[in-house]
């Protein structure tokens, strides 16, 4: 059931305050006799009007000249505007100029891709920006709330590794003293296993690093993940947790970001409506033939790219798992299905609005045997791997996980088409700066 979507109150009264406020000068907007100031504070965007006839032409002629990104320190009294920002706003009394700012770059006007990401630094200041920074925030707490709420334990991983979790070919390397070969982490699954079985129920939450040399809309080479291991947990099970989870933070999320959804011209109704629905549990096989049928030309055994991912969500009106994908194409450390040695225990949940993969996990391979055996067909020295090993020589159990990558739930919950909108200071093949 969607739930109320009346705003909720992100910030305690004002009207009762009246300690000087202190922010930057967002845009001015008026006449001869009254300007309205837009105030930017603890990243909230407030309104200050400016009366000429108490104020004098004097100091009312230093506000209409006040440049953008100016930072003031303001008084004045609270009053109720259904119009203004939060439904209060504030009359001025006083200001003071804290520091100017002049030729601001960032006007009114459009600006292309090239020119904001180069002034990013800058660009985090505009109200689109604020907006989708609020909702990373509020999605980051939501899923740290799920698993606390969940009695899982947060496990920070190292993010420097001389192991690899997945393809060797995209992994950043560095001479780590006199080791040889470090990488930065794809993921922090295989310490996040050892983990599962002191905690039983743990999860990680942080950056991770691809080399790929990639530049669709839906890659960063630094991104932030989201990953949770459950030791007694099995295929099933697996996705019931990823469902539950997903329906649950986005829930809250939007809940909470109401306003600032409004201001991205996202319709919460429309992602809400997915949630309503359960995800339907689709075959790999079964994905290939509908793919067929609608005319693509691909075979069992290939990867599904995104835009066939589109397809596939637009056949079933909403985010769908796919799931039992070749063995051949995901890692060695998921589980070989029993029903058909073909396949891994595995299953993508893939989102609809041309966002794609949000979320990759499987059932994990307890065998010791074939986890060996996997590592030496992917060409993975098992030495690099005893400590991990070890956990299917000393008490292995059947055990499951996955990870949800942050920037496309982001683009998913805004509405975004671009995943480099969705971190504060995007890195990509093409950008390591600002």
């Amino acid at each position: 059931m969607i739930p109320s979507l009346e705003p909720k109150e992100t910030r305690p009264s004002l009207s009762n305050n009246t300690q000087p406020l202190k922010g930057w000068v967002q845009g001015l907007r008026g006449n001869n006799h009254v300007q309205f100031l837009q105030l930017r504070t603890n990243g909230k965007i407030l309104q200050v009007v400016c009366e000429k006839e108490s104020l004098g032409e004097d100091l009312f002629k230093q506000i209409k000249s006040l440049p953008q990104e100016t930072s003031i320190t303001v008084t004045g009294k609270w009053q109720e505007n259904a119009k203004a920002p939060g439904g209060e706003e504030l009359v001025l009394e006083s200001f003071h100029i804290v520091g100017a700012s002049s030729d601001y770059p960032i006007t009114p006007k459009d600006h292309g891709p090239d020119f904001l990401h180069n002034h990013r630094h800058l660009w985090l200041r505009s109200k689109r920006q604020l907006a989708i920074q609020r909702v990373r925030s509020e999605l980051s707490f939501a899923i740290r709330e799920f698993f606390r709420n969940e009695g899982y334990t947060l496990i920070d991983t190292p993010i420097l590794t001389g192991s690899i979790g997945e393809s060797a070919g995209t992994l950043f390397s560095t001479e780590y003293f006199d080791l040889g070969q470090a990488y930065l982490a794809q993921t922090g699954q295989l310490y996040l296993e050892t983990a599962a079985f002191a905690h039983s129920k743990v999860y990680c939450f942080g950056p991770t690093f691809r080399a790929e040399k990639s530049k669709t809309k839906r890659h960063l080479t630094e991104f932030w993940m989201l990953e949770a291991e459950t030791a007694f947990l099995g295929q099933e099970g697996n996705l019931d947790l990823q469902e539950r989870f997903v329906k649950s933070v986005l829930t809250v999320t939007v809940e909470r970001t109401i306003e600032d959804l409004k201001t991205l011209e996202r319709n919460p109704e429309t992602l809400l409506s997915y949630l309503n629905k359960p995800f339907p549990r689709v075959e790999y096989e079964t994905a290939i033939q509908i793919l067929k049928e609608a005319g693509e030309s691909i075979e069992w055994g290939e990867d599904i790219n995104a835009e066939r991912e589109q397809i596939l969500t637009t056949h079933f009106g909403t985010a769908i798992f796919i799931q039992n994908f070749p063995r051949a194409i995901k890692a060695f450390y998921m589980k070989q299905n029993p029903g058909d040695p073909r396949t891994v225990l595995s299953a993508d949940l893939i989102a609809p609005d041309g966002i794609g993969e949000i979320i990759g996990g499987s059932e994990r391979e307890e065998s010791y045997e074939k986890i060996v055996e996997r590592l030496q067909e992917e060409g993975l020295p098992p030495e690099d791997y005893a400590w991990y090993l070890d956990l299917r020589k000393y008490g292995s159990v059947p055990h499951a996980g996955f990870g949800m990558g942050l920037e496309r739930v982001i683009a998913w919950i805004c509405g975004l088409p671009h995943i480099r909108e969705c971190i504060p200071f995007p890195r990509m093949i093409y950008r390591l700066t600002p």
